[in-house]
């Protein structure tokens, strides 16, 4: 579910990464590169990693279907994180071979339309 935000206040750059996240439906990843692109923050990747570290706790945010260019985590595979976000993605019904996730199954990829739509910035 969408993250609820103030309709008349200027968002931050966070903010604007942080609703992209939210968007991304179970069953889907986004890769850094196109959250940042999808908030209007072409050229941005490694502040959405910024963004998904800063991020309360209480907004839930699925930080675990975002992943790198090359369809991989990004994580170290020895950190108990990437064990966590392979189990979120598997429990998502996402594939997860060895770290890597194949894009041209899983990337999502709204209907531009909608997304423009649905965008309070």
């Amino acid at each position: 579910m969408p993250l609820t935000l103030q309709p008349t206040a200027e968002l931050t750059s966070i903010e604007r990464i942080q609703y992209i996240v939210s968007l991304i439906p179970a069953g889907k990843v986004l890769t850094y590169g196109l959250v940042a692109d999808y908030a209007g923050l072409p050229g941005r990747a490694r502040l959405v990693s910024k963004a998904l570290k800063q991020a309360p706790s209480h907004l839930n945010l699925p930080w675990h279907r975002v992943i790198n260019s090359q369809g991989k985590i990004s994580i170290n595979k020895q950190s108990s994180t990437f064990a966590v976000q392979v189990e979120l993605l598997r429990l998502d019904g996402v594939t997860v071979n060895t770290g890597k996730i194949s894009l041209s199954e899983y990337l999502w990829k709204p209907d531009m339309a909608t997304l423009v739509l649905s965008l309070p910035f």
